[in-house]
């Protein structure tokens, strides 16, 4: 069984900004230990490639 990377947007984003816009919330079933605080798309699709995990995105509630 594959794990899971769970990952939401972070909320002080501003468009068209260069940094980083992901955070990695929680990860299942995949020894990983995660150092920066926030990642790229391209970085997360990079690690879930290597450990053959699944990206998924943590919807926002209902306020936003």
């Amino acid at each position: 069984m594959a794990g899971k990377i769970f990952y939401r947007e972070r909320k002080k984003f501003v468009d068209g900004a260069k940094t980083p816009r992901y955070i990695v919330s929680a990860v299942s079933d995949v020894n990983l230990k995660v150092y920066s605080k926030h990642m790229r798309m391209s970085e997360l699709k990079q690690v879930a490639e290597a450990l053959g995990a699944e990206l998924v995105a943590l919807k926002r509630g209902p306020k936003h």
